[in-house]
């Protein structure tokens, strides 16, 4: 089997699909507690670095992404596909779990 070198610039999302870089985990809770790796929740924003070409509609047309690449986004908690590139870490996901762009 091949060994494949993947990195942001060479992933392209298929259809409706978005891939996002996950923001950093909070370190401390707001009262000042370090929080240890185990007791860290997964993020649910990130930033987008690569849209896909968007779905298909009933008549074949394509409807175009609502989000665009630099866009910062809110996605549900357990959506997409985890993986990490380096020491970053992205989500693959589809537009439908994005639920909001956050200014």
């Amino acid at each position: 089997m091949a060994a494949v070198s993947l990195s942001v610039s060479t992933v392209k999302p298929l259809g409706d699909r978005v891939f996002v870089k996950v923001s950093e985990s909070e370190e401390k809770t707001s009262g000042g507690i370090l929080l240890p790796d185990t007791a860290k929740e997964k993020p649910q924003v990130g930033e987008v670095v690569q849209v896909g070409p968007g779905k298909h509609n009933d008549d074949g047309s394509r409807q175009s992404p609502e989000v665009g690449v630099g866009d910062k986004v809110l996605y549900s908690k357990y959506a997409g596909t985890d993986i990490k590139l380096g020491s970053d870490e992205f989500v693959l996901l589809s537009e439908k779990d994005i639920l909001a762009i956050v200014n």
